[in-house]
């Protein structure tokens, strides 16, 4: 089977197995975003991220992480809910309602290259989604699937940007995607005017430091900055602000994986449920959810700095 063959091939496969778009890049070296990343260090803007200081290069080179490797598979799956939050009570990320994400792509990417080596026989390869040092974003725009928006989310055309991004980063060589040059942000400002603590930055970057979803996922420490009181707008683990007043978002249609659900108890939970959350319930609710990523204490936190004083 030629590379053009296999790779029509493997598209079937992949919107076989639910993902909603698929692109591919030939790995290397990502020197057109190589400036933004160092800038984006120097100025502090990853907060305690300290993590995101290490392995630089592999981050800009795919190679470095799987040697040999020459195509970068970028997978796409919607995460958008069929049903949400009442907008009265206390507010998680979209991307949490159901199943941790990381455990559903996975498990879809390992059956993608268990038929990919069906086909062409054992190969080199890793798996990523947000969980290693890969650009996805980045990736995906460079694999043809959208640009990355000024809140610097990848943003599909007539989609919208609530994407779980996944990657293959393989030796098998395949036929490349033309990269994404299009911008359809025009002069539209509505995620930067939407942020109450002003994060979003004006080189399509986000200011960590300032970041709701940082502040209340990233940042372990034992009380939140003063600075941003009254204005977390509800949200206690995550933020889709920028995402929800985005035009693009219009088009955002509910996703049709199971896994995505969220628990039946998560859309009832009120005001006072949250606030009277134990260790027990919240272990039943969240136990598959990446809301554990910020434990029950950090959970229980985020709540105590929205109350009102005279709750």
């Amino acid at each position: 089977m030629n590379k053009d063959a296999l790779t029509q091939n493997l598209k079937r496969k992949v919107y076989e197995l639910g993902f909603d778009a698929v692109g591919i890049a030939r790995a290397g070296f990502l020197d057109d975003y190589a400036p933004v990343l160092e800038n984006w260090l120097a100025r502090g803007h990853h907060g305690k991220m300290s993590y995101m200081e290490n392995h630089f290069d592999k981050r800009l080179d795919p190679r470095l992480l799987v040697p040999g490797a020459r195509s970068v598979i970028v997978l796409l799956h919607n995460y958008y809910p069929k049903q949400k939050q009442p907008a009265d009570t206390y507010q998680i990320a979209k991307y949490a309602y159901g199943k941790d994400y990381h455990f559903v792509l996975k498990d879809k990417m390992r059956q993608l290259v268990r038929w990919l080596e069906s086909k062409v026989g054992q190969i080199v390869y890793r798996v990523f989604t947000d969980s290693a040092p890969v650009l996805e974003r980045q990736w995906a725009q460079r694999a043809g699937l959208g640009w990355i928006g000024k809140n610097s989310l990848l943003l599909r055309p007539g989609k919208g940007s609530f994407y779980f991004i996944g990657e293959i980063i393989t030796d098998v060589e395949l036929a490349y995607d033309p990269p994404a040059t299009f911008d359809r942000c025009g002069r539209c400002t509505r995620c930067i005017d939407a942020c109450p603590t002003q994060a979003i930055l004006p080189d399509r970057t986000i200011d960590a430091r300032r970041c709701i979803s940082y502040l209340t996922i990233e940042l372990k420490d034992e009380k939140l900055p003063k600075a941003f009181n009254g204005k977390w707008n509800d949200w206690i683990f995550g933020c889709d602000i920028c995402q929800d007043v985005c035009p693009w978002n219009g088009f955002s249609l509910p996703h049709s994986e199971p896994a995505f659900d969220p628990h039946p108890q998560l859309l009832q939970l009120q005001r006072h449920h949250w606030e009277t959350l134990n260790r027990d319930t919240f272990n039943e609710i969240f136990r598959k959810s990446a809301v554990k990523r910020a434990k029950y204490e950090g959970l229980m936190r985020n709540i105590e700095v929205l109350r009102k004083p005279s709750e």
